[in-house]
C-alpha cells in the first residue's frame, strides 16, 4: 500500500487521528509545483476572477487595443508577429472553499488500502491545506448519519484545524457532537440533508467539494447537487472500495456487519449475478445523478494514495480554483 505519511508504518488504515490529518500538509505541499511563487496580500487570495485586468495571474496575449496600458505590451510577441500585442491578467481574489465530507456508517469499510472514511478524511484534509495556502476561506460540513458538524468558511489556520478535528471525531463516531454547530435531521437521507444545509450556508461563487461514497443516493440528490452548482463550482469526489465493484470469483469471505460477520460465497453464480445487477443499477443511478446535476465528478479508490489521486484531479500544481 502506498505511503500517506512519512513511512508506510505510520499509515492509518481504519482511522486517521488529528495529528495524522495535520501531517497531511506534507502531501499537500508535494502537490504544488516546486518553486512556484505564491503572491499574497492581506485581502487577496489566489482564485481567478472573470474580470480581466492588471492582476497577479497571467491569462493570455491578444492584439493591442486602444486604451490598453502600454506597460502590458508583450514586446517579444510584438516583435515576432510584427504587430503590437498586450498581456492580459486575471485578477485574483479569495473565494470560500466548502468541503462536504461524508463519514457515515457505509464508509467504515475497506478491503484494500484503507477504510473509505480514512480516504474521505484525507482528501478533505489535503484540499483544506491547499486552500489555506492559496489564501482562501476554508469551511466544511462533516456528517455521519443524521449528525452534521458545520464550520463556516474563514481564512484562518484555526478554521482548518477545527475542520480536521471534526474529521477525526466523526470517524466511526456518528454521535460526535463536540464540534461547532451540530445539527440533527432524521427525516431524510444524510447526504441530502448535508446538501440542503450546504445550500443554506454557501456563499455565491464558492468552490465546493462533496466527498462521499454516494451509497445513500436518492431521487432528490441530483436536484440538490444541481441547485448547489447553479451558483457555485461543485465537484463530487466518490470514494469506492474495489470489493464494492467486483467480488472474488471463488471462495467464501466475510464482511463485518452491525450484528456480526456476513458470509458470502464468491463461487455461487446466482449470488454473483445478483451482486453485479445491483452494482450496475447503482452505477447507472450515479451516472444519471451527476449528468442531471451538471457537477464534475471523479472516482477515488481506497487502494490509491489520496495525494496521487488529487494530483490527477487538480492537476500538477494542486490548484483547487
Amino acid at each position: 500500500m502506498p505511503a500517506i505519511h512519512a513511512t508506510q508504518h505510520d499509515e492509518p488504515r481504519i482511522r486517521i487521528d488529528l495529528p495524522g490529518l495535520i501531517h497531511l500538509q506534507a502531501d499537500a505541499r508535494a502537490l504544488r509545483l516546486p518553486g512556484a511563487k505564491q503572491v499574497r496580500t492581506r485581502q487577496m487570495g489566489q482564485q481567478a476572477s472573470p474580470r480581466r485586468g492588471r492582476g497577479m495571474a497571467f491569462a493570455e496575449v491578444r492584439l493591442y487595443q486602444p486604451g490598453d496600458d502600454i506597460r502590458s505590451i508583450d514586446w517579444r510577441v510584438t516583435a515576432r508577429r510584427q504587430s503590437p500585442h498586450t498581456k492580459l491578467y486575471e485578477e485574483e481574489r479569495e473565494r470560500p472553499v466548502l468541503l462536504i465530507c461524508d463519514l457515515g456508517p457505509s464508509l467504515f469499510f475497506g478491503s484494500q488500502g484503507a477504510y473509505k472514511q480514512v480516504r474521505c478524511a484525507q482528501l478533505a484534509g489535503i484540499i483544506a491545506w491547499l486552500g489555506l495556502w492559496a489564501g482562501d476561506q476554508i469551511g466544511g460540513l462533516v456528517f455521519s448519519g443524521p449528525n452534521i458538524s458545520l464550520l463556516r468558511p474563514a481564512r484562518r489556520k484555526k478554521n482548518v484545524l477545527q475542520l480536521l478535528d471534526a474529521l477525526a471525531r466523526f470517524q466511526h463516531d456518528p454521535n460526535a457532537k463536540n464540534t461547532p454547530a451540530a445539527i440533527a435531521d432524521n427525516d431524510q437521507s444524510p447526504i441530502d440533508s448535508a446538501l440542503r444545509e450546504a445550500r443554506r450556508v454557501a456563499h455565491t461563487g464558492s468552490r465546493i467539494f462533496v466527498i462521499s461514497d454516494f451509497l445513500a443516493l436518492t431521487d432528490n440528490t441530483a436536484g440538490l447537487l444541481g441547485a448547489l452548482a447553479r451558483h457555485n463550482n461543485v465537484s463530487a469526489l466518490r470514494v469506492v472500495d474495489p470489493l464494492e465493484l467486483n467480488l472474488p470469483g471463488r471462495g467464501r469471505f466475510a464482511v463485518a456487519g452491525p450484528e456480526g460477520p456476513i458470509w458470502f460465497d464468491g463461487s455461487n453464480p446466482r449470488f454473483q449475478r445478483a451482486f453485479q445487477d445491483r452494482v450496475r443499477a447503482h452505477e447507472q443511478a450515479l451516472e444519471n445523478c451527476f449528468r442531471k446535476s451538471g457537477v464534475n465528478h471523479h472516482t477515488v479508490s481506497t487502494a490509491d494514495n489520496p495525494g496521487q489521486s488529487l494530483r490527477l484531479i487538480l492537476g500538477p500544481r494542486g490548484r483547487i480554483g
